[in-house]
């Protein structure tokens, strides 16, 4: 028997077009390649279901010899099959042996009932642990493989509908892999099993009965490519509804901050209909299908009944031959009956196997075989860089450079373009040929292995991620196993240490879903704290002290001073006091840098950073009166 051991907004409408012309491009070679490692078991499973199939048609040809030859004296010559197996037994002289020992007849219907019985049992399970190692497998590339696609690739697709691509489409493939693939082809094989004996039983009959069979098969063909469709239009509702949902459990404390639930509601509620609207459509489509084809089986059916008992009657086929035929037919009319529904559950797979295929053939990050692994001691350098979002000009040929082991501030407006300084030293974005290029230790980027350059690159954002476990997993999250005392002393240098035990369990409180159960100060020191214990050569830090006060921000970054000599960082701020302990200041407007040089350097010239520091000084004066 078969063992479980054998289960071996804009980027996305710019991407859209392209999306639909690759999808469905090639889903069968999918399901093909999908398949890999597990064809032998869908050969056993398909040799069984022959063989269980050969049981089922043969036990008609038994109840047709015994209400014709036992019952009704044919001679035992019209049935040679039956006549061999009997040569076997030793009992083939006559009819009369049936006759006298019926309990033979009894045991013939019972051995062909349990053959049946154990081939179906065999078949099912191959097919079962075939079909599951399939989707298993279908699975893990399907995460995998998004592990590995480029960030860009993420910000142009909502985060529900990859969910949606990897369990429901994903559920509608196994589905079809572990029970309407076999059936396609049992169908199609009972259909060449039973003609194959019936025509030469009775022509006339056969003709009558088949003749229904084209008309069926045409009408379901039709109906798969109008379902094809209709199902795509209700998977890509159904992502969408998704997305939405997924937006608003992520973004809960906006929508109560806001008062936004009736707004949230009546969104979901508007998708939800075009959804149900669109399943009701589809309905209405398989409602025409299944009540036309209930008339073509009825039809089918009553041809057979009135020409049977016609020619019955008038001595042209037997009472067995009629038999056989309602039988034959009863069998092959309810698979047939069912191509439709096959077919339309065919349709729904083709659509999400292309929508899978869709991220598969997403092109992953990758890496020459001459990647380089050498460390990132050296200096940082932006040679005449440029970069865009799309049509958006972010950067326009700027060039600086970070001395190893020293301290550079980044300030700017908002969309300056601060954050694209630090996204494109992690390589988050690659520069397009012709922009620039950017260098550590006079190395391009390019040329280090990705996943060794973002290992070496500790970054912090203004909105760290957290996961739901506790406080000690997550500082610890970047460096695998490591003592409490580490971890406790990287949480005292990022100034959260004491916030994290007065939580009554401590580092051993859960955090919640993204860090939803501390403030948004607590948060970032916590992933600051998880950078610092990585303790990479470089650091930058975007923006990850908005959130703290004035005091604390000051603690921060005179502990990181102390503990990060020798390591290059990059802090991004719009507050000037937390630059104030950076070497160098580069000041950015409009994707160029406006003003370099030192903190006093910087005042001393009386320019853009000078009217930032002065604009800060005077509000947080004000702050100060007003709160005296």
């Amino acid at each position: 028997m078969i063992a479980l051991s054998d289960l071996n907004d804009s980027v996305n409408a710019a991407n859209e077009p392209e999306a639909r012309r690759t999808r469905g491009k090639r889903p069968l070679a999918l399901l093909w390649g999908m398949s890999r490692g597990f064809r032998g078991l869908y050969l056993i499973a398909f040799a069984a279901m022959l063989v269980s199939m050969f049981s089922n048609f043969l036990l008609p040809q038994v109840i047709r010899f015994v209400v014709d030859n036992v019952a009704g004296g044919m001679p035992l010559s019209d049935m040679p099959a039956l006549s061999a197996l009997l040569d076997l037994a030793g009992a083939s002289e006559s009819v009369d042996f049936l006759r006298a020992h019926r309990a033979f007849i009894g045991l013939m219907v019972l051995a062909v009932s349990v053959s049946s019985g154990a081939f179906s049992f065999a078949y099912k399970r191959a097919l079962s642990i075939a079909s599951e190692g399939l989707v298993k497998g279908l699975r893990d590339r399907l995460f995998a493989h998004i592990q590995v696609l480029p960030y860009e690739w993420h910000i142009g697709i909502q985060t529900g509908d990859i969910i949606q691509r990897c369990t429901s489409d994903v559920e509608i493939v196994r589905n079809f892999v572990s029970n309407q693939l076999i059936e396609i082809i049992r169908a199609v094989v009972m259909v060449a099993f039973a003609y194959g004996i019936l025509f030469p039983m009775n022509l006339p009959l056969s003709v009558a009965s088949f003749a229904y069979l084209p008309i069926i098969f045409c009408y379901s063909f039709v109906f798969l490519r109008r379902a094809t469709d209709r199902f795509l239009e209700t998977d890509e509702a159904e992502g969408q509804l998704l997305a939405i949902a997924q937006e608003n459990f992520t973004g809960v404390r906006v929508v109560r901050a806001f008062g936004r639930e009736r707004y949230e509601v009546d969104r979901f509620d508007r998708q939800n209909r075009l959804f149900a609207d669109l399943w009701m459509r589809l309905g209405r489509m398989l409602s025409a299908y299944w009540g036309f084809g209930d008339l073509l089986t009825g039809l089918q059916m009553v041809t057979i009944c009135v020409a049977g008992a016609y020619q019955s009657a008038a001595g042209g086929i037997t009472i067995g031959e009629f038999i056989v035929f309602l039988s034959y037919n009863s069998m092959i009319i309810w698979p047939v009956r069912g191509l439709g529904r096959v077919l339309s559950e065919a349709g729904k797979t083709l659509v999400s196997l292309g929508r899978v295929g869709e991220i598969l053939d997403a092109a992953p990050e990758s890496d020459d075989d001459s990647a380089l692994t050498s460390p990132l001691d050296g200096d940082i350098e932006f040679d005449r860089v440029s970069f865009s979002y799309g049509d958006t000009k972010v950067l326009d040929g700027i060039s600086f450079t970070v001395e190893g082991g020293t301290t550079l501030g980044i300030l700017g407006a908002t969309g300056a373009g601060k954050t694209t300084v630090a996204h494109l030293i992690c390589r988050l974005y690659d520069l397009k040929e012709g922009c620039g290029e950017i260098r550590i230790g006079g190395v391009d980027i390019r040329k280090y292995k990705l996943s060794w350059l973002r290992s070496n690159v500790g970054i912090v954002l203004q909105e760290p991620f957290l996961y739901s476990r506790t406080i000690a997993e997550n500082v610890a999250a970047l460096s695998g196993g490591c003592g409490m005392e580490r971890i406790k002393e990287a949480a005292a240098v990022s100034q959260v240490h004491d916030a994290i035990e007065e939580f009554s369990q401590g580092y051993g409180t859960i955090v919640g879903e993204r860090g939803v159960t501390l403030s948004g100060g607590q948060k970032q020191r916590v992933a600051i704290a998880r950078t610092i214990l990585k303790a990479p050569p470089i650091m930058i830090f975007d923006d990850a002290l908005s959130a703290v006060d004035t005091e604390t921000d000051s603690k921060i970054r005179a502990a990181l001073r102390e503990r990060s000599r020798g390591v290059t960082t990059i802090i991004i701020a719009h507050r000037i006091t937390s630059l104030s302990g950076a070497d160098r200041v580069m000041v950015m407007e409009n994707g160029r840098i406006a003003e370099m040089g030192t903190p006093s350097e910087l005042m001393a010239r009386g320019g853009i950073y000078r009217r930032i520091r002065d604009m800060q000084q005077s509000v947080e004066e004000e702050m100060m009166e007003g709160g005296d």
